[in-house]
């Protein structure tokens, strides 16, 4: 080959090695677009631990984004109200929320299973049934209806029972007696006589304080802390027996997320499943230090006696069979779970539990 035959080759290569920058260079920005979304919180700032929640998640999906898919968070309130944040996202007013959806059983009882439901699963079987057993599926075919669609997106663990201004020894204790309380476990208290009210956490503190309710719960020491329950009831009991591992989600609005492209929807994904980890992280190291500072601030701490667990167990499991006998979504998705629960406590009979109890013991015993 002569030395013209060469060069002329060599550019008739290099152009066409411009030609396919040109073309690529339009095919990698509509594969990444620019994409803005709002989020609303149902919950406030100074809840650093629950609502950071919401946090983590914009910040992952922006860094695995290269900034391209941005979202805005808005503490609740700033856009609309943290019980709100539902409609909010259904009807578009933004792309999407960072909420519990048991916050929305008025609409339908069949939310709270999204949730935590009394005497449900705890935060590892949570994270099981959503993940890989058909919590995912089931509960999605049903925000499908609102058209939202949910991803975990955090996990308290278990919960505190709540604050009470009077002891509360025995089940007849419980009549007459306004409580704060959330999701389906209102319709159970209210079996034994409680009165539930519906309060978004930033309102809780001057209820309890005026004394417009008697009880609340909301979620564990960390939060209940800096909430300062504690300076306005004096008694602090345990265990909530109707979170035994709250879920948080995130919810988007349906057509929105279709409209993602997917490796957008894999971020999100992805940073769904690392805020609902370390949002679990950080209560179980928060929690230990806090409760030593409410027990110091003179609360007493009191478990709910095993009459008065049993009275509402009973109550729950006929809140159950009488809203599954009218609601085809919640007796399907329920009756999944409960199967689930009943091999995962099997399991956890022999493994967590007794390595678990060991544990406590020694701790107990000043050993660790």
């Amino acid at each position: 080959m002569d030395r013209r035959q060469f060069f002329k080759k060599a550019a008739i290569t290099g152009a066409g090695a411009v030609a396919a920058g040109t073309l690529a260079a339009p095919a990698i920005a509509q594969s990444n677009p620019k994409i803005t979304w709002r989020l609303t919180s149902s919950f406030p700032k100074s809840l650093d631990t629950i609502y950071g929640g919401a946090d983590d998640v914009v910040k992952h999906v922006a860094a695995a984004t290269d900034g391209n898919f941005t979202i805005q968070p808005f503490a609740a309130g700033e856009i609309v109200p943290g019980l709100q944040a539902l409609d909010a996202v259904t009807n578009g007013t933004v792309e999407m929320a960072h909420t519990c959806s048991y916050y929305f059983v008025g609409k339908d009882p069949t939310f709270a299973i999204g949730s935590a439901i009394p005497f449900g699963l705890n935060a590892r079987l949570t994270n099981a049934w959503f993940y890989q057993g058909n919590g995912n599926t089931l509960m999605n075919e049903f925000f499908a209806k609102h058209n939202v669609y949910g991803l975990p997106a955090g996990n308290t663990g278990a919960q505190m029972g709540g604050w009470f201004r009077k002891e509360i020894n025995t089940v007849d204790d419980f009549k007459g007696v306004k409580m704060r309380i959330a999701g389906i476990a209102g319709r159970v208290l209210e079996k034994l006589g409680a009165v539930p009210q519906q309060i978004a956490g930033g309102d809780i503190y001057p209820a309890l304080e005026k004394g417009t309710i008697d009880a609340a719960e909301w979620i564990g020491p960390y939060d209940d802390f800096k909430l300062g329950f504690h300076k306005v009831a004096k008694y602090y009991y345990y265990p909530a027996f109707w979170e035994g591992g709250l879920a948080i989600h995130s919810l988007m609005n349906l057509e929105k997320w279709n409209d993602l492209p997917k490796a957008y929807q894999a971020a999100l994904t992805d940073a769904c499943a690392f805020a609902n980890t370390n949002m679990m992280a950080k209560y179980d190291l928060k929690n230990p230090t806090a409760i030593k500072q409410i027990v110091a601030q003179g609360t007493t701490l009191r478990p709910f006696s095993q009459e008065i667990l049993e009275a509402c167990y009973n109550a729950s499991m006929e809140v159950y069979k009488e809203i599954s006998a009218g609601n085809a979504d919640f007796k399907k998705i329920y009756e999944d779970q409960v199967a689930f629960k009943k091999e995962g406590y099997l399991w956890m009979q022999l493994s967590e539990y007794t390595f678990d109890t060991f544990m406590m013991i020694q701790q107990r015993n000043g050993k660790l």
